[in-house]
């Protein structure tokens, strides 16, 4: 028996007083092997930084990932890129460091935690001391997915054991879902959003390497039916009872690669890049013109090393910062900050959080 949230439960905004939208961004701690530091990031535009990831053990408790990166490394002028960010939180009084638990490392991890009332329990005391130790604001579960009705109901159950060591007057608990149908059809959405504040939906890599077809990996709106798109995934969550200030529409900060074609629709004939993607911040690809297709919400450019690279722009993300306002949304989320361009009018995060703030 799942126990009851508090009836007084509040919404949680950001706590600086004149910012009434998330604008949140992952920061993975491998990227200290890049020369990559949270220094760099424009926490003008930032509120919420998603510390990514800690990993689940089989019994339940949960551990840094990389000792060195999280809490050596040279960073900032501190020790570990988490220590660099709690120096900043500092810094930034309205900045809240959220630790990203799971990722595709535990992906194997959370079916037997979840499943297991003791294991659970173990899960909830263990973030509770890892987020206490580390003055973090809460926890951001990742779990690569509950793939069937029994794994959504343990994922039901695992985000009310964390909330019972994590209370809602003192800690964020959040969660990412991917914006797939058959993934989000198998959890109660709406009694899972009564234990969190915020569900971050990834809403890209709806195509890529592993796609029979290219296409748009990251649209707002789809041109087919049953075609997967942000839109559907944002209207089955709210259908499904999810309030709207609680999900935050996922900006990809990378691009996918499909070779030898021109765009959308065409047989997958392999990709370009790193993994079939590119860093948002080496796109457009040199030698290629850049452009928008306005009714997916979606850009794109053709030709050279990539063939046709799918992605967002600062053009698509102000079009779903309008969106997430209309809707009602909480915000965006990034994935991830590092490879944002360094040109301000470049930026996708700024994009993204001055449309937010507009009037």
């Amino acid at each position: 028996m799942l126990g009851s949230p508090s009836s007084s439960r509040k919404s949680r905004m950001s706590s600086a007083s004149n910012v009434m939208y998330t604008n949140a961004v992952y920061w993975p701690n491998h990227r200290v092997y890049n020369g990559d530091t949270p220094g760099t990031l424009n926490f003008g535009c930032i509120n919420r930084v998603y510390y990514a990831f800690a990993n689940v053990m089989l019994d339940g408790g949960v551990f840094l990932s990389d000792e060195w990166a999280d809490a050596a490394a040279p960073c900032d002028g501190f020790q570990g890129a988490l220590g660099s960010l709690m120096h900043l939180k500092q810094r930034h009084p309205h900045l809240q460091v959220i630790l990203s638990v799971g990722g595709g490392a535990s992906a194997d991890t959370f079916p037997v935690v979840a499943s297991s009332t003791i294991l659970r329990d173990n899960f909830g005391r263990s973030v509770r001391g890892l987020v206490e130790a580390s003055g973090l604001d809460g926890i951001d579960i990742v779990w690569e997915y509950p793939c069937t009705p029994a794994q959504g109901a343990d994922f039901l159950a695992l985000l009310a054991a964390t909330r019972l060591h994590l209370p809602e007057d003192r800690f964020l608990v959040t969660a990412a879902l991917p914006a797939t149908r058959q993934i989000l059809q198998n959890i109660d959405l709406r009694r899972s959003a009564e234990y969190i504040d915020a569900f971050n939906l990834n809403a890209y890599d709806f195509y890529g390497p592993w796609t029979s077809k290219g296409g748009h990996h990251a649209q707002l709106y789809s041109m087919h039916k049953d075609e997967p798109s942000g839109t559907s995934a944002v209207q089955f969550m709210m259908a499904s009872g999810v309030p709207g200030k609680k999900i935050l529409l996922g900006i990809p900060l990378f691009g996918r690669s499909f070779l030898h074609v021109s765009g959308p629709g065409h047989k997958n004939r392999g990709c370009g890049g790193e993994d079939g993607s590119f860093e948002y911040n080496t796109l457009p690809r040199r030698g290629t013109k850049e452009q928008v297709d306005k009714r997916a919400c979606a850009a794109q450019c053709v030709g050279a090393d990539g063939g046709f690279v799918t992605y967002d722009n600062p053009e698509t993300v102000r079009m779903k910062a309008t969106f997430c306002k209309q809707k009602g949304l909480g915000g965006l989320s990034y994935w991830c900050a590092p490879s944002d361009s360094k040109d301000s009018k470049r930026s996708l995060i700024a994009a993204g959080f001055r449309t937010l703030h507009s009037s």
